[in-house]
C-alpha cells in the first residue's frame, strides 16, 4: 500500500482515538465510559506490540516459550480480589497517583526513595516505549513496502512520536491532581482493547480458515519441517526452571509495570469493578493467545527457507496473498497495541517525574507563589513537557539502541528491571518490619545485579558468545560471567538475571530491615499499610504526629495549590467528619495528614510532606510511643465503633417498641370495635328472636301460616347464633392452641365439591356462573377433611358476596406438583386494596370499615381460614386481576406431618 494512503489512514485513527478521548471527558458519568468493563478492558494495556507481534516470533523460534508471559498473571489474577482490592484501598485512602508515590509513601514518605523508584522506572520503561516505536516503524515499512530510512525526517516514526507526544501530554494533563480519574484516556485505551484483540482474531481466522484447512493442516503440515520438534518440546528440569522464572517475572509484571499500576489502581472508580476484571482479563489474554501458534507455524510454512522477521508474520501472511485491507487492519491493530502502551505508560512516568523527580529536587522552591492559579501552571507544564520530553527521548533510544534487537528481547530485559521493585512493593503491604534503607538497599543492588547480567551486555551490543566479556567474565573469572553467573549454566540470560537480582534484592531487603530500625513515619505507615481495612473510614486517626502546628498556616500552603473555595470545602468537610470546631487555632495529627492527603495528588507524597514541614514545628517520637498511640488509636475505632453498633442497636430496639406500641393501641382499638361488632351480630338474633316469641305469646289469633313462619323464623336465626358463637369458639380455640386436626389421607377433589354443594343453589338464584376445575393427577393429599371444607367454604361464600352483582362469576381450580397442592377460587368481584392484603385475614379487619359500610357477616371467616391452613402447613394469600378480579390461594403440603 502506497505510504501517503497509509498515513493517511493512521492520521484518521489517531483523530478517531482523539474523539473518543473527548466525548468521554465530557461524558464522564455516562456508564459508557465508566463500567467494570471499560475498566477491565484498559487493564488489557498489557497486551502491547510485543504481544501483538513479538510474541508471534518468539513462536516461530521458540515454540510454546512465548506462554509463561501470560501464564503469570493468570496465576496470580485470582488473587486480585484480595492484593489488589488492598493495593486500590491505600491508594484511594491516601491520594496516591503512581508506584513512586505508594512505595515512597509506605517507607515514611522518602524523597530518596520516591526518586530511585522513579529512575528504575525509567531505565525499564523507556527502552519498552522504543520498542513499541520500532514496532510502528518496522511494520510500517512492511505495510508499505519500503525501506527503513535513516533520515530523522523522512522517517514516519517521528512524525508518530511527536503526534503521541501532543496526544498524550494533552489528555494525560487534564488534571493537577495527578490521582484524579482520566476518563478519556481509560475509554480510548478500552476501545484500542476491543480493536487489537478483533483484528488479531481476524487475521487468525484468516489464516486458519481461508489460507490454510484449519488446525489441522497447520499442524500437519508444520511438523514436516526439520526443527517442529526440537522447538516445541517444552524440555527437561532446566526448561522447566526458565519457565518458571518466566512466569514469576510476568507476575511481577502485572502489579509493578507503570502502566499496569495506572490503569488497575489509580483510575479504578469502584473497588467491585475488579469482581469483573478477575475473569474478563484472563478470557482477554486466552482469546489473544488462541491464534498465536497457527499465525507463527504458518509463517514458517509459507516463509520456510527465507530471511524475514518472524515478529512480522501477522503482516507478511496477508501480504503474501494480496489481502491489503487485512493487512491494513492487522498493522492497524499492532498501531493500537503500540500506542496504548506508549501514552499509558507516559502518563505514569510523568506523573512520577514530577511528583518524585523534578518538583521535590528542583521546583518546590519555585511553587511557593501565593497565586494558586500560578502554581497550578506550573505544575501542569512540568507534566506535559515531561511526557512530551520523554516519548522523544524513546524515540533517541530506539534510533540509537533498539533497531538491532528484536521485540521479545527488549520487553523482556525492561520486565527485569521493573521487577527490583517487587520485594519493596509486597513488603509494603505484607510485612510491618520493612523500612526504608532495607528498601533502598534492595532496589540498588538488584539494579546493579541486573545491569551487569542484562543491561551492559545489550546495551554494548555485547551478544556475541565469542566475546572475551560474556566467554570469559572480566579478567578470565569464570564465576563472574555474566550470562553464567556463579556457574550456573542452565538458565538462559533474562532468567538468570532475574533469579540473582531478585535474590540479592530481597537479601539485602530483609537483612537492613532487620538490621535497623527504621525511624517512627515508616513504622506508622506500615500499620496503615499492612492493616488498611482497620483504619480505612478513619485513617487520619492512625497517622502519629506530635508537635505545634495552627491550622491558619497550613490553610495558606492549601491555597496556594487547590485555591480559597476547595480549600474551605475541605477544612469543613474535615471539621464535620471529626467534630471539630471551626475557631480552633492548633492543628492536631489528624489535620496534619488529611493536608499532606490534599496535595500529595498536585506534587506527591515526599513534597507535601515537605511542604507542611515547612509550616509545622514537629517533635521526635520514639517508636515505643508510635506503637502505643496506635494501640490506642485501634482501641479508639474499635470502641467507637462499638458504640456506634450499640447507638444502632439502640435506635432500632427503640424504633421497634413504638412500632409494637402503636401496633398495641391500634389492637386494642380494634378489639373494642371488634367486641361491638360481635356484639351488634349477637343483638340482631336475640332481637329478632325475642320479636317472633312476644307476637306469638302475645297474639292468639295468629293465622296458622303466619305463625308457622315465625317459628320458621325463630329456627333459623337461633341456626344463626349458634354459627356464629361456633365461629368465636373455634377462633379462640385456634389463637390459644387448643384446636387439634385429624389428618388423614383424602382427594382434595371430592373434598371440594362437598363444600360447593350446598352453595349451587345460593349461586344459581343470583345469576353466578361457576366453573369447576379439577387437577388432572389423583390428587390424594393429607389433611383434616372438615376444616377444609371450612375453608372452602369460607372463601366460596366471600366469593358470592362480593362477586359482580349482574354478571358473576366463580371459578374454583385444583393444582398439584410434587410437593404440594394448590387450590385458587376466584371471583370477578372489584379489586382488594394492596395495602390491605394481610389485613384481610385478621379477624379485626372489617370492622374498620364500618365508618363507610356495616360489615357482611362477622369477618371471622378469612381468619379462621388462615389459622386452618397454617396449622396444615400451608400458606394462604389473595390476588387482584385486572382490571377486576380477586383470587384466594391456599396450598397443602402432600405430605402432612402433623400428627
Amino acid at each position: 500500500m502506497n505510504s501517503a494512503i497509509l498515513l493517511v489512514i493512521l492520521s484518521v485513527y489517531l483523530a478517531f482515538l482523539f474523539y473518543i478521548a473527548h466525548w468521554a471527558e465530557k461524558k464522564e458519568n455516562s456508564r459508557w465510559a465508566n463500567n467494570p468493563y471499560v475498566y477491565s478492558l484498559s487493564l488489557a494495556v498489557y497486551c502491547s506490540a510485543w504481544t501483538y507481534y513479538g510474541s508471534i516470533g518468539v513462536a516461530a523460534n521458540s515454540g510454546l516459550s512465548y506462554l509463561p508471559i501470560y501464564i503469570g498473571p493468570v496465576i496470580i489474577i485470582p488473587a486480585w480480589i484480595v492484593i489488589l482490592r488492598k493495593i486500590i484501598r491505600i491508594s484511594k485512602v491516601n491520594k496516591i497517583s503512581s508506584i513512586a508515590d505508594f512505595i515512597s509513601l509506605r517507607y515514611g514518605n522518602s524523597r530518596f526513595l520516591g526518586a530511585l523508584v522513579t529512575l528504575i522506572c525509567i531505565f525499564g520503561i523507556l527502552p519498552y516505549i522504543a520498542l513499541q516505536l520500532k514496532a510502528i516503524a518496522e511494520t510500517f515499512h512492511v505495510v508499505a513496502k519500503t525501506a527503513a530510512d535513516s533520515n530523522v525526517f523522512s522517517d514516519t516514526t517521528t512524525y508518530v512520536a511527536i503526534a503521541l507526544a501532543l496526544f498524550a501530554s494533552y489528555y494525560g494533563t487534564r488534571y493537577v491532581d495527578a490521582s484524579e480519574k482520566r476518563k478519556g484516556i481509560v475509554t480510548a485505551v478500552a476501545l484500542e482493547s476491543i480493536l487489537k484483540l478483533f483484528f488479531f482474531l481476524l487475521l487468525g481466522i484468516y489464516v486458519t480458515f481461508f489460507v490454510f484447512n484449519g488446525f489441522d493442516d497447520i499442524y500437519a503440515q508444520a511438523s514436516k519441517l526439520e526443527y517442529f520438534t526440537k522447538r516445541n518440546t517444552i524440555g527437561g528440569i532446566p526448561q522447566a526452571i526458565n519457565w518458571f522464572f518466566l512466569c514469576i517475572l510476568s507476575l511481577f509484571a502485572i502489579f509493578l509495570l507503570p502502566r499496569q499500576f495506572q490503569m488497575a489502581v489509580i483510575e479504578n472508580n469502584r473497588e467491585r469493578h475488579v469482581k469483573t476484571a478477575v475473569w474478563l482479563f484472563p478470557l482477554y489474554l486466552l482469546l489473544f493467545n488462541i491464534f498465536v501458534y497457527p499465525v507463527a507455524w504458518s509463517g514458517n510454512i509459507l516463509f520456510k527457507g527465507q530471511f524475514v522477521n518472524p515478529d512480522t508474520y501477522s503482516l507478511l501472511i496477508p501480504q503474501l496473498f494480496n489481502n491489503q485491507w487485512m493487512t491494513v487492519l492487522v498493522f492497524l491493530g499492532g498501531f493500537s497495541a503500540a500506542i496504548s502502551m506508549i501514552v499509558v505508560s507516559s502518563i505514569g512516568l510523568s506523573t512520577m517525574l514530577s511528583n518524585n523527580l523534578l518538583i521535590p529536587y528542583g521546583f518546590l522552591g519555585k511553587l511557593q507563589s501565593e497565586v494558586q492559579e500560578k502554581n497550578n501552571r506550573r505544575i501542569v507544564t512540568i507534566r506535559k513537557v515531561g511526557i512530551f520530553s520523554l516519548i522523544i527521548l524513546s524515540y533517541m533510544i530506539y534510533r540509537v539502541f533498539v533497531l538491532d534487537y528484536n521485540l521479545f528481547s527488549i520487553g523482556m530485559v525492561s520486565f527485569v528491571i521493573i521487577a527490583q521493585l517487587a520485594p519493596a512493593f509486597f513488603g509494603a503491604i505484607l510485612w510491618r518490619r520493612g523500612s526504608r534503607n532495607g528498601a533502598v538497599a534492595g532496589m540498588i543492588i538488584g539494579f546493579l545485579i541486573c545491569s551487569y547480567t542484562l543491561l551492559i551486555p545489550y546495551a554494548l551490543g555485547l551478544t556475541d558468545f565469542d566475546s572475551n566479556f560474556i566467554a570469559n567474565g572480566p579478567f578470565g573469572i569464570a564465576l563472574l560471567k555474566p550470562f553464567q553467573l556463579f556457574g550456573i549454566d542452565y538458565l538462559d540470560p533474562v532468567p538468570q538475571a532475574l533469579f540473582w537480582s531478585i535474590l540479592f534484592n530481597v537479601m539485602a531487603y530483609l537483612a537492613v530491615s532487620v538490621s535497623f530500625k527504621g525511624n517512627y513515619r515508616e513504622r506508622n505507615y506500615a500499620e496503615m499499610f499492612v492493616d488498611i481495612d482497620r483504619y480505612i473510614t478513619r485513617h487520619e486517626n492512625a497517622f502519629v504526629w506530635k508537635g505545634t502546628a495552627y491550622t491558619s498556616d497550613i490553610e495558606k500552603v492549601l491555597k496556594r495549590f487547590l485555591g480559597e473555595q476547595r480549600t474551605n470545602r475541605a477544612m469543613n468537610i474535615f471539621r464535620r467528619k471529626y467534630n471539630v470546631d471551626k475557631n480552633e487555632e492548633l492543628a492536631d495529627a489528624r489535620m496534619i495528614k488529611f493536608s499532606e492527603n490534599l496535595l500529595t495528588g498536585h506534587i506527591g507524597t515526599a513534597s507535601a510532606k515537605i511542604l507542611i514541614a515547612s509550616v509545622v514545628k514537629e517533635e521526635k517520637i520514639t517508636l515505643p510511643e508510635v506503637l502505643r498511640i496506635l494501640e490506642e488509636s485501634q482501641e479508639n475505632i474499635t470502641t467507637n465503633k462499638k458504640l456506634t453498633e450499640t447507638s444502632n442497636e439502640l435506635k432500632e430496639i427503640s424504633s421497634q417498641l413504638k412500632n409494637a406500641n402503636a401496633a398495641l393501641v391500634k389492637k386494642d382499638l380494634q378489639k373494642d370495635e371488634f367486641l361491638g361488632t360481635v356484639t351488634h351480630e349477637l343483638r340482631t338474633p336475640i332481637t329478632a328472636i325475642r320479636a317472633a316469641s312476644e307476637i306469638l305469646h302475645d297474639d292468639d289469633e295468629i293465622p296458622e301460616e303466619l305463625r308457622k313462619q315465625f317459628l320458621q323464623n325463630i329456627i333459623s336465626e337461633s341456626d344463626r347464633l349458634n354459627r356464629l358463637i361456633d365461629k368465636i369458639l373455634d377462633l379462640e380455640r385456634f389463637e390459644s392452641g387448643q384446636q387439634q386436626l385429624f389428618i388423614e389421607k383424602g382427594n382434595i377433589n371430592s373434598v371440594i365439591k362437598k363444600a360447593i354443594s350446598p352453595l349451587k343453589q345460593l349461586m344459581s338464584n343470583k345469576n353466578i356462573k361457576f366453573e369447576f376445575y379439577e387437577s388432572e393427577i389423583e390428587n390424594w393429599t393429607a389433611f383434616d377433611t372438615e376444616r377444609i371444607i371450612q375453608v372452602v367454604t369460607n372463601l366460596l361464600s366471600n366469593a358470592i358476596k362480593f362477586a359482580d352483582e349482574n354478571h358473576g362469576i366463580i371459578t374454583v381450580s385444583v393444582e398439584k406438583n410434587h410437593s404440594e397442592t394448590r387450590v385458587k377460587i376466584y371471583n370477578n368481584g372489584k379489586n382488594i386494596n394492596p395495602d390491605d392484603a394481610d389485613a384481610i385475614f385478621d379477624k379485626f379487619y372489617q370492622s374498620n370499615n364500618q365508618n363507610i359500610k356495616k360489615p357482611i357477616g362477622s369477618g371471622l371467616g378469612l381468619a379462621i381460614s388462615k389459622q386452618v391452613i397454617e396449622m396444615h402447613k400451608g400458606k394462604i394469600w389473595m390476588s387482584n386481576h385486572e382490571p377486576e378480579g380477586v383470587t384466594f390461594i391456599f396450598t397443602i403440603p402432600n405430605q402432612n406431618t402433623i400428627l
